[in-house]
């Protein structure tokens, strides 16, 4: 949509300067001077996500690698996705709505502001108070964070995408949005249909039972470690 977009202004350009339009022609030349700016302000966001991508990963693997692995953290992190798989199944059996996403490497300070600090550790009855049917932060999303469960009530970005169907609700289309910026891992669980969901990478993946969802977390968020038949 960008390349065309510039494709139409050049296209508009050439006719305002063919027509000796010296006002028009000025104003279009000061857009195509600073293209580059522009670009910059009005992508801004992307690139800030780009960069903090690229830097965190970088400073994990050296982390990881002058610490020779990090078991304790794996521990934490294996941990807390036991509890909210738990959690997740007590509130998809009574089809209460929740919204839990999973940091990964691009930290999501942005969204993190807009909710209500929590910073504790994670266990299913924490998860299901937080969602229960008005509570103050049920209707927002709970971020979770190497495993601590970071911060609830947040507000996650809709999606841009108009091809979504049109069964999904807000929940659904704000983890789909979340997914669209960031490598975050958003677990939905539906109000109406009590069906778990996970959205990864503009994707929505449907139908999880709690043991599928627990192993899918576990590979995604710990992929170095040996995956738990157990």
């Amino acid at each position: 949509q960008l390349v065309k977009g510039l494709i139409f202004l050049g296209f508009i350009y050439l006719v305002i300067n063919s027509l000796n339009m010296e006002a028009s022609s000025y104003i279009f030349e000061f857009v195509f001077k600073n293209i580059f700016i522009i670009l910059v302000v009005i992508f801004q966001q992307e690139i800030r996500q780009i960069f903090e991508k690229v830097g965190t990963s970088k400073l994990a693997s050296i982390s990881l690698l002058l610490k020779g692995g990090n078991n304790e953290k794996n521990r934490v992190i294996t941990d807390a996705v036991i509890e909210i798989s738990k959690a997740v199944q007590r509130m998809s059996d009574s089809k209460t709505g929740s919204l839990i996403v999973m940091e990964k490497e691009v930290l999501l300070g942005d969204v993190n502001r807009t909710g209500t600090a929590v910073d504790a550790v994670v266990s299913h009855e924490l998860v299901g108070n937080i969602f229960f049917p008005n509570s103050p932060l049920h209707d927002g999303a709970a971020i979770v964070r190497d495993g601590r469960l970071l911060c609830a009530g947040c507000v996650l970005p809709l999606t841009k995408n108009e091809n979504i169907s049109s069964d999904l609700g807000t929940r659904h289309r704000a983890a789909i949005g979340l997914s669209e910026i960031s490598d975050a891992l958003i677990v939905v669980v539906s109000e109406e249909t009590g069906i778990i969901s996970v959205a990864k990478e503009c994707e929505l993946l449907r139908n999880f039972t709690p043991e599928a969802l627990r192993k899918f977390l576990r590979k995604e968020i710990i992929k170095d470690m040996r995956e738990d038949e157990n």
